[in-house]
């Protein structure tokens, strides 16, 4: 949770039924205060928006062509791949790190 010295204000203005029913969630709802039920709309908002995005980015992958399967091989050969082009980069041993780390679990 965010502390309050790290907040911005933002004032809004709203018909009186608007602010009424706000008043109501926040009584009914157990919020605190009307800003704590619209950054709760807002984080809501946020959430819907980012699944909205990746349900549409996933859609995109299954109609970007032919499927591929993805099996254990495949990664080790594409893991191969990337440590041959960049040997001398360091890049290889924290992918062999991370590679020993999976086994040992």
């Amino acid at each position: 949770m965010r502390s309050m010295s790290s907040m911005a204000s933002l004032n809004i203005s709203l018909p009186q039924s608007l602010k009424d029913f706000v008043e109501t969630q926040v009584a009914d709802s157990g919020f605190s205060t009307p800003s704590e039920y619209v950054r709760a709309l807002l984080r809501n908002d946020q959430k819907q928006r980012a699944e909205e995005r990746l349900e549409a980015l996933l859609l995109a992958g299954l109609d970007s062509g032919k499927p591929l399967e993805i099996t254990p091989e495949y990664w080790e050969a594409k893991r191969k791949k990337l440590l041959a082009g960049r040997r001398g980069a360091g890049v290889h041993r924290s992918l062999n790190k991370a590679k020993t780390a999976r086994r040992e679990k």
